[in-house]
């Protein structure tokens, strides 16, 4: 008697398996279509939008790699597929979109300082993509990208929202760039949030803080994101001088 095969529907779970892929990768590839917009409109001089592009980029790239665990979608082409559309969204588009707003009318300094921070985030995401499995999970070492990102695209975001020309604000936009590309690369430790527990209590400030928070974002987005990622650009740095002076004070007492 022949055997009998199963039909192709869409309750075969064998089929299910290899169509499920798609859906993580569908939030990576709007990412990198997020990306891409960002440059396009930097190229046409809409920089307010593509700095808000690169924000809702950071929302789809956190999604994606929580949709593969859910799913359980994992795959090496995904991540692949993940890490080159950080490239695009986090790595060339703000360093682009930073160019075209202020960076352009410093001549050779200001696409070296662009290159800088494009050159750091590709670094970051070649050394994290090769130390992934040996870091601790709690930090990451140097600034994360998007959040780099987030740093320079809120800061371009606040200053059109203020009305101030980039070519007035050319040197700090450059110090920043060059921070943020710099700190990517570093030995710094960021705080990943990856062991943040929602289900556990909080003390009361805690939620006025939040409550602050949304309050300010709903009144000025662009100032509440920027002002966010400028703590935990600089939450790094005050962590490692506070390790430091431990240190010192306990070879010290010793």
């Amino acid at each position: 008697m022949p055997e009998i095969k199963p039909r192709k529907t869409l309750f075969n779970p064998e089929l299910r398996r290899r169509g499920i892929y798609v859906l993580p990768n569908l939030f990576t590839t709007a990412a990198l279509f997020c990306g891409f917009f960002s440059i396009v409109q930097a190229m046409q001089g809409g920089f307010e939008l593509a700095a808000v592009a690169i924000f809702v980029t950071m929302v789809l790239d956190g999604l994606d790699g929580r949709v593969a665990r859910l799913t359980h979608t994992q795959s090496a082409f995904g991540a692949e597929y993940d890490s080159l559309s950080d490239m695009v969204s986090f790595g060339v588009a703000p360093a682009l979109v930073t160019y075209g707003w202020a960076l352009k009318e410093m001549g050779r300094l200001g696409w070296i300082a662009a290159f800088v921070y494009c050159a750091g985030a590709a670094l970051r995401l070649a050394r994290f993509n090769s130390s992934a499995e040996a870091t601790d999970k709690r930090y990451f070492q140097g600034l994360p990208s998007p959040a780099a990102a987030a740093l320079v695209a809120g800061f371009v975001w606040v200053m059109i929202d203020m009305d101030v020309a980039g070519v007035d604000v050319r040197w700090l936009a450059c110090v920043l760039v060059m921070f943020a590309g710099m700190t990517m690369v570093s030995r710094v430790r960021f705080y990943s949030f990856k062991d943040f527990n929602l289900r556990r209590s909080v003390s009361f400030l805690f939620i006025v803080g939040i409550a602050f928070a949304i309050a300010l974002f709903s009144y000025k987005p662009s100032v509440a994101l920027f002002g966010l990622f400028v703590v935990y650009a600089l939450s790094g740095y005050v962590l490692a001088l506070l390790r430091l002076v431990r240190t010192r004070t306990h070879s010290n007492t010793d």
